[in-house]
């Protein structure tokens, strides 16, 4: 997805943001952080499209004692931009159907399903990254 986003249009330019990281701004930004992410905010006209890179590395994490499942709440939010102005987000992630709703949810897989495309690669293929 980073080589991607550089063959993309001007009006489908993304940028890579990587799970862990914004689960290392919650923990120093709290619940402000979901909202970065899902919508716009008072300098921002819209929310921009992203690529969540590593779906799943990141874990529940607890902000002023608050549990809360970051990516989980975003992807929803993200689900309600796409259903509403038809905002994309991307993802790539490591984790099958079933890990997915195991780690975020019954909810969370159905939106995935049905806002997504799947793009899967057979087990032996080469990782290109190297």
């Amino acid at each position: 997805m980073t080589l991607m986003k550089h063959l993309a249009t001007p009006q489908n330019k993304y940028y890579v943001k990587s799970c862990r990281e914004v689960s290392f701004e919650f923990i120093k930004e709290g619940y402000e952080v979901i909202s970065r992410y899902s919508k716009p905010s008072l300098h921002q006209s819209k929310v921009g499209i992203i690529c969540f890179d590593d779906l799943g590395t990141e874990n529940n994490l607890k902000y002023f004692g608050n549990e809360c499942n970051v990516m989980g709440e975003i992807l929803l939010s993200r689900y309600d931009l796409f259903i509403s102005k038809k905002v994309k987000t991307h993802l790539t992630t490591n984790l099958s159907a079933s890990e997915l709703e195991h780690h975020y949810g019954n909810r969370v897989r159905s939106r995935l399903r049905e806002s997504f495309n799947l793009m899967a690669f057979n087990n032996n293929s080469k990782d290109k990254r190297r």
